[in-house]
């Protein structure tokens, strides 16, 4: 054997000297086999900070843990996320929760028809005080940004947003500004609505890293809504969240997500799962590298989420439908039939070979 050889990715996940056995709530238990392994990387502040934005935001919300585990996920993967569902779903206050849970700068932007480009980016004003033209900068200039109702605007408004949620920089009178890390993006938009609504442009839909269908909650989730503002009173429902993560703090932690392993041989299962939608008979479009990347860093967030510093298929396959099914065009003739972009995704997963 050559010594002079690099080990092996997996040879880095030393065992433990004393295998520790766990129970399902996370504490010793003597009866199971399973075997700690010892993360290159620390995950546990991570991990604990996690816990306290789930917390701070399910003081108010009930149930949607699908939805604030994307959300949180896309802020780990440097990500924007586009949240669709009924109204009164709870969209738009769970995106401000999780903005009010960081103490970073936001800024709310209502979208209308009559909205402009000068609106969101800022303008140039005329300082008579100076005589000249000074830059007064509009509230994309944040850390969280939330859209609501994004698809109310004319498509020259959302162009706007091009070049800030793919480069975080802007470009006014042939000057650029760059826009302070963390950013982020969260839009809502109303799928039932159709009179004063535009279609997004597929190249806008392709910069957001996750689409997340928000559904109805479910009876035992109804009846706690219904308990939680019987007993609310007269109080204000967002006083008591708390601001705790900052921005230094968020930097910390997408860096530490960046360092996640990911073996050559799962990449190569991204690959495959994108090169099929290329040529799955159902897609009239399928996805770009721009959604293989999107899938390799939300799948990093989800095993650090999850305190591996390493990730599986599972992962991979969870990260693979929101970051698909708003990047892929199903036919005309698949539509017709009733056929979703998710239900072919979910056939693509099952068809590609997982890797051992």
């Amino acid at each position: 054997m050559d010594e002079n050889k690099e080990p092996q990715d997996h040879q880095n996940y030393i065992p433990q000297q004393e295998p520790t056995k766990v129970s399902n709530d996370g504490g010793p238990n003597e009866d199971d086999n399973s075997i700690q392994f010892q993360n290159r990387l620390d995950l546990s502040e991570l991990q604990q900070s996690i816990q306290k934005i789930k917390a701070e935001v399910g003081k108010i919300i009930v149930g949607q843990t699908d939805m604030i585990d994307m959300l949180i996920a896309s802020l780990l993967a440097k990500g924007h996320s586009l949240i669709e569902g009924v109204p009164g779903v709870a969209k738009t206050i769970t995106a401000k929760l999780l903005a009010k849970s960081l103490s970073v700068g936001f800024s709310r932007i209502q979208f209308t028809p009559d909205l402009m480009p000068s609106d969101i980016l800022g303008t140039s004003v005329f300082n008579l005080k100076d005589s000249e033209f000074e830059f007064k900068k509009g509230p994309i200039f944040s850390n969280m940004i939330l859209i609501d109702e994004i698809n109310r605007a004319p498509a020259k408004t959302q162009a706007a947003l091009f070049e800030v949620m793919e480069e975080q920089q802007i470009t006014i009178d042939g000057k650029k500004f760059k826009l302070d890390s963390p950013f982020m993006v969260l839009a809502t938009q109303n799928p039932v609505e159709q009179e004063g609504t535009y279609r997004l442009p597929e190249a806008q839909l392709d910069r957001f890293l996750f689409k997340i269908d928000v559904d109805y909650p479910n009876l035992e989730e109804e009846i706690e809504i219904l308990s939680r503002e019987h007993q609310l009173k007269d109080k204000v429902k967002t006083d008591e969240v708390i601001s705790f993560l900052t921005a230094s703090q968020i930097a910390e932690y997408q860096n530490l997500v960046s360092q996640v392993l990911v073996e050559s041989h799962l990449l190569k299962y991204i690959a495959q799962l994108i090169v099929a939608t290329r040529s799955n008979p159902f897609l009239y479009l399928g996805a770009s590298p721009r959604a293989s990347i999107a899938i390799l860093k939300s799948s990093k967030a989800f095993a650090a989420m999850l305190g591996r510093d390493f990730v599986t298929p599972e992962d991979i396959k969870r990260a693979s439908i929101p970051v698909l099914h708003h990047r892929v065009i199903v036919t005309p003739e698949r539509e017709m039939e009733g056929i979703s972009s998710k239900q072919i995704i979910k056939q693509i997963i099952e068809t590609v070979e997982i890797p051992r």
